[in-house]
């Protein structure tokens, strides 16, 4: 399957609003505009085009709303940065201040013996240090002063958003109000097909529609409609009796299809139910066997057999007609409604009839994803395909990751790493106690998928892929991030379908090369881990920043108490240290690590400005691995590092 990255490449060459090309125009409202203009209310005329570009332009100013929030929510973690950092600051003034009339009071024996003209109880004198603390103190209050102001700047500018998202919302809606039309609207062409095959089939067949009020988006219902028309026939064809079969067994010679129409949260739900002789499982499961899609001792539940019909050329009429025989439709029935981001559901009863449910987006301009990550990569997936998300032992999915498949809820389901429907990744490089599972549901279909982690739930609002990438299995639309990255919308049941083979192979090949000692830190090499202690936080940064670059993961500590605390979590591959810090100096830090027998083979690197041979004596007899003298070579540096964490050098 194309990687999310070339998907998205090609998405950003061919995401032109197509619609803009297309003829004709729309009386907006349908049936009730024209009832309303009958009865003297005015009605207008808008283009197509025109209205979808309305709905675009109305997405964009969402996302760039999200993206504005994004950017606000930064300013307030900054603030609240700058809050703590005057605390601090406020916390070591105070202690500056006290040591100051420490000098103070010091200071007023001198000025005895020296017989000034005042008595020091009556006359302080102040120091340049003692004017200095004064001086602070007001430049920090200046700073608390100027903190509170964007504290309320910020508030408001919250508050601002909070109103324009409303705003926005209702401009959306109104909007996509525009673009809907009543299903009734479609219920001249679907009698005239029930008609037309009752005819062709000598049949009797009555068709009707409740619900057929819903309105649902113009463009879902347009796209939808061969699908419609395709469950009719089948209806007619496959379920409805002939009249004297059916009198036969005590039915109304007049065969009855219903369709059914509702509107459950953000989905309406299209149901064609007819009182037909229900599927032929056994005809069914016999024409699995023949075509090989079925082993003839497997044993199938009803519902497995079902799902046989949406195979592509599979079909169970005796000879080829206009109408059935000829092994297309149902596949691509289902195909168009994964596309949209539904689902269908299958029931039959034999004696009783059929029923065909088809879940749908009450629009496909504005829809509830949930962001899932793997690795470096954040795929968005329909919420209303999520059934359930759930945490488990990471070390217990060792036999799902063999077998692909896992046992949840009492039932057995396919099992895939999300990376590896991806073709990114065989395995999570992420090491974790606890693995994230998300059930996926998609008509009968579950999927079970690891991921490194669920973002979480927004809104979406998605953009034409264009015709080049609309046919791609499981890729459902692209919608835009508030940090302005595209993300895809996949649809992992239809990914798996098509290559859930491959992704297991990836899969077992992952175990394999990395051994079972690795099986749950990741089918790629985790990055080796790097501490560095110093007290100094530009050398933090700049050491940060170089190792980082090179790929490797930092761990910062100011003094060597905090380096110990971090050592408690994860062990690093590598320390780098310097000599002189608060509470714990570098030496100190040393002589805790080779006495700790957990510790005592842990590789040290020395960085310091202390260059005199007796500092460099006293590293080796404790145990410091090298030593380096400020300021470094930053190539011999990554040479030990790469050295020490056994990798090769970075060109």
């Amino acid at each position: 399957p194309p990687t999310p990255a070339t998907v998205i490449a090609a998405a950003a060459a061919s995401a032109i609003d197509w619609s803009r090309f297309a003829g004709g125009a729309v009386t907006t409202g349908g049936q009730a505009a024209a009832a309303a203009a009958a009865t003297g209310s005015g009605a207008v005329r808008v283009r197509v085009p025109l209205l979808d570009r309305m709905v675009n332009q109305a997405g964009e100013v969402s996302i760039t709303r999200s993206r504005i929030e994004a950017e606000v929510n930064a300013l307030k973690a900054s603030l609240a940065d700058l809050s703590d950092n005057l605390e601090r600051l406020r916390r070591q003034l105070r202690d500056l201040e006290l040591q100051a009339e420490t000098q103070i009071a010091s200071r007023m024996e001198q000025a005895k013996a020296a017989a000034q003209e005042f008595d020091p109880l009556e006359f302080d004198r102040f120091t340049r240090f003692q004017e200095l603390t004064r001086m602070m103190a007001e430049s920090v209050n200046d700073v608390a002063t100027v903190q509170r102001s964007l504290q309320r700047a910020l508030q408001a500018a919250e508050d601002d958003l909070a109103a324009q998202a409303r705003l926005t919302r209702d401009l959306q809606d109104d909007l996509l109000r525009t673009r809907m039309v009543e299903f009734e609207s479609l219920s001249e062409r679907l009698y005239r097909v029930v008609r037309q095959a009752a005819k062709e089939t000598g049949k009797q067949v009555r068709l009707d529609i409740v619900g057929g009020s819903i309105e649902v988006d113009r463009g879902v219902l347009d796209r939808m409609t061969p699908a419609f028309e395709h469950l009719l026939r089948n209806c007619v064809t496959h379920g409805i009796e002939k009249p004297d079969v059916r009198a036969a067994a005590g039915k109304d010679p007049t065969g009855q299809i219903t369709v059914v129409l509702r509107q459950e949260g953000n989905e309406v739900a299209v149901e064609f139910r007819d009182d037909g002789a229900g599927l032929n499982l056994a005809r069914i499961r016999e024409r699995g066997v023949a075509l090989g899609l079925v082993a003839p001792d497997a044993e199938l539940s009803d519902a497995e057999i079902a799902q046989l019909i949406y195979t592509p050329g599979f079909s169970t009429a005796e000879q080829v007609t206009e109408l059935a025989g000829r092994g297309v439709g149902m596949d691509v029935v289902r195909s168009e409604v994964v596309a949209m981001g539904g689902r269908i559901e299958t029931a039959t009863a034999a004696g009783q009839g059929t029923s065909f449910k088809l879940v749908l987006p009450l629009t496909t301009a504005v829809t509830q994803v949930v962001m899932l990550r793997c690795g470096d990569t954040r795929v968005a997936v329909p919420s209303t395909l999520i059934e359930l998300v759930k945490r488990v032992p990471a070390d217990s999915l060792e036999p799902a990751y063999r077998d692909g498949a896992i046992d949840l809820g009492g039932d057995r389901l396919p099992f895939f790493w999300l990376g590896a429907l991806l073709d990114e990744s065989a395995r999570s490089a992420q090491p974790a106690r606890n693995a994230t599972l998300v059930v996926v549901r998609s008509a009968q279909q579950r999927v079970v998928l690891h991921v490194d982690e669920v973002v979480g739930n927004q809104e979406a609002v998605v953009k034409n892929l264009g015709p080049q990438l609309s046919r791609l299995p499981g890729l459902a639309g692209m919608t835009l991030l508030a940090s302005g990255m595209p993300a895809l919308i996949y649809n992992p049941v239809a990914l798996a379908a098509v290559y859930g083979d491959a992704a297991r192979e990836r899969m077992r090949a992952g175990r394999a090369s990395q051994g079972a000692a690795a099986a749950t830190a990741g089918a790629g090499d985790v990055a080796p881990l790097v501490l560095v202690v110093d007290d100094s936080l530009t050398v933090r940064r700049v050491t940060q920043r170089l190792l980082v670059r090179e790929g490797y993961r930092v761990a910062l500590a100011k003094d060597g108490l905090e380096a110990l605390e971090l050592l408690a979590d994860e062990m690093p591959a590598v320390v780098l240290s310097d000599i002189e810090m608060p509470r714990m100096d570098g030496f100190d830090l040393v002589r805790n690590l080779r006495a700790d027998a957990r510790w005592r083979r842990l590789p040290v690197i020395m960085i310091t400005s202390r260059i005199a041979q007796k500092h460099r004596d006293v590293a080796t007899q404790l145990g410091v691995d090298h030593y380096l003298g400020k300021p470094y070579s930053e190539d011999e540096l990554l040479e030990l590092v790469a050295r020490y964490a056994r990798l090769p050098v970075a060109a």
